[in-house]
């Protein structure tokens, strides 16, 4: 007990520290959000493109997670003082910031696309291309307008 109560005073010190730098906090967490969906449509895309063999299980966990991502509130992180222009390594465009409702509809339309997206993967390998075009069609639709092209 003793151990469990002075490995989480220690750590105090840590949070408070990770607080004091919202701004990095948020583009670091945009870009894990990114990443962990990048790995995610990698793995569906790969199987729907026949670089990778068709597993089900891997389909629906990938699928599962990019649900997951979707409801977390990733528009929130593009706070103020967090824009590209103060960011490095960020593909944000300033459009993010000065329109902030166009970007979280933008976010809206690839929360919907996601939505069941771990049974549709089911079945069969040609289950999995649909899943990966609508999801396609809803991250270009974002990039399209608020991300600089790399």
């Amino acid at each position: 007990m003793r151990l469990i109560l002075a490995a989480a005073l220690a750590a105090v010190p840590l949070a408070s520290l990770a607080q004091d730098d919202p701004v990095g906090q948020a583009i670091e967490a945009r870009h894990g959000f990114y990443q962990m969906l990048a790995i995610n449509m990698g793995t569906l895309s790969g199987m729907a493109k026949g670089e990778m063999a068709y597993d089900e299980a891997a389909a629906g966990r990938a699928a599962a997670n990019i649900e997951a991502l979707t409801q977390y509130d990733l528009p929130g992180l593009f706070i103020e003082g967090s824009s590209s222009a103060d960011a490095q390594d960020s593909a944000a465009k300033p459009d993010i910031w000065n329109n902030p409702d166009e970007f979280r509809t933008k976010f809206a339309g690839l929360q919907q696309a996601a939505a069941g997206v771990s049974e549709a993967v089911k079945g069969g390998e040609g289950n999995v291309g649909p899943v990966v075009g609508k999801l396609g069609e809803a991250c270009k639709a974002c990039h399209d307008v608020f991300r600089e092209k790399s």
